[in-house]
């Protein structure tokens, strides 16, 4: 995590490269994508993070291309081969699926059903290589028996839930090519479309509004949310519901819709507090989920002050998921990296975040690019990785904060 070079890294440094290639000046860049000549400059040098949905877009539109032409090139860390690995077998397994093959021996479903819920665990528990080494067998065998005809409608539910919440998750969190996730989400509403349950259909569209969403084709994605009618007559329903609902309040934050941004968040809220906490299709909703969404759709919004006002009410202890945990923190940092004065506060957020999911912070590109923009120094870094009080909360003589505990670090024993 440690940036040692001020040249300009990543989405940066690809927005300078067009820019110049497309013989447009600061000053005439930054006015078609509505903002100051200056800010664009610390965009491209990496002194601000571009970690913004709509930001991505509008600079997209500014320079001429498609975003994901801006997100798709950002460059895994040295010495990630076995990443790179991983995700190109599953890059053939994906492929593969849609050939309808049939080996001689196809695993039933018992089996298939007991490899999906522990691969989806895994992904929960950020065991991202875990999860690398079993998905591509486990997508090839899951679509040769549905090849086979057999159990049409559980294979189906199976392949929805694999496809959005193990590979398409996986992908995303390992920063992996977007059209990658995108035909994981296809394959996943391909099969909720033939199974025709509203739910099944609800958890696919979230899969596919966030792949497009991703792309920056905010109308196809208000198009998919549209589509969807879970309903909440049961607690998976709900769950689902709410989780769709919180897609809707990103979206608005994305599109700049500001009006729309506050009422899904408060029905995902009501229905949370009637839901409870819950996992239904591994999407982690209830009462605590609720306030990283807040905190994620305050950072599309652009509003970096609130984002870290309401991670600053969460206890981060009561988020059950370790993936929802690395979300916390990284956005926290992302959000603190734009508050005056709490940069290395933003560090060590992100250092919490890369020591429950080191993929969510090397490789996704928001949170990646709010490290870089930090411009953590190796002597800033090292005390909180070599200090024991560090990993409880307690601070670190070491520390930039000599032995006071910062704010967000006010929960004694977290160990993130």
């Amino acid at each position: 995590m440690t940036v040692t070079s001020s040249e300009p890294v990543g989405i940066g440094r690809r927005v300078r490269q067009i820019r110049q290639a497309r013989r447009k000046s600061l000053k005439v860049a930054a006015e078609l994508a509505g903002i100051s000549p200056g800010y664009l400059s610390r965009l491209e040098t990496g002194q601000r993070a571009l970690d913004r949905r709509s930001l991505i877009v509008a600079l997209a539109g500014a320079l001429e291309i498609a975003p994901s032409e801006l997100t798709g090139v950002t460059l895994p860390p040295a010495g990630d081969s076995e990443t790179d690995t991983a995700i190109d077998r599953v890059r053939l397994s994906l492929l593969a699926a849609g050939m309808g093959r049939t080996p001689a021996e196809v695993p039933p479903v018992e089996v298939l059903r007991d490899r999906v819920t522990a691969l989806l665990d895994a992904q929960q528990a950020c065991r991202h290589d875990a999860v690398g080494a079993a998905l591509p067998d486990l997508v090839v065998d899951l679509h040769a028996a549905l090849a086979a005809g057999r159990d049409h409608a559980e294979l189906l539910r199976l392949a929805v839930l694999l496809h959005v919440q193990g590979t398409q998750a996986w992908l995303r969190d390992l920063g992996a090519p977007l059209d990658l996730g995108w035909l994981a989400a296809t394959l996943a509403q391909e099969a909720a479309e033939r199974l025709g349950e509203p739910h099944t259909l609800g958890v696919a569209l979230f899969g596919t509004t966030h792949g497009l969403m991703a792309a920056g084709a905010f109308d196809l994605a208000g198009e998919q949310l549209g589509r969807a009618d879970v309903g909440t007559a049961d607690a998976a329903a709900a769950q689902t519901t709410g989780m769709l609902a919180f897609t809707t309040s990103l979206l608005a934050a994305a599109r700049r819709e500001h009006a729309k941004v506050g009422p899904p968040l408060d029905a995902a809220t009501d229905l949370a507090e009637h839901t409870g906490e819950g996992n239904a299709a591994w999407f982690g909703f209830g009462p605590t989920n609720v306030g990283v969404w807040r905190m994620a759709v305050a950072l599309e919004s652009g509003d970096h002050p609130e984002a870290a006002r309401v991670a600053e009410t969460l206890d981060p202890r009561r988020i059950p998921s370790p993936q929802r945990r690395a979300a916390y923190w990284g956005d926290y940092g992302r959000a603190l990296a734009r508050v005056r004065g709490r940069r290395d506060e933003a560090a060590l957020a992100l250092r919490r975040a890369e020591r429950i999911s080191p993929a969510r912070v090397h490789r996704h590109p928001f949170t990646r690019a709010t490290s870089r923009s930090c411009s953590v120094a190796r002597t800033v870094m090292r005390p909180v990785e070599s200090c024991a009080a560090s990993r409880t909360g307690r601070g670190c003589r070491s520390s930039p904060y000599g032995g006071r505990v910062p704010t967000w670090q006010r929960f004694r024993g977290v160990r993130s």
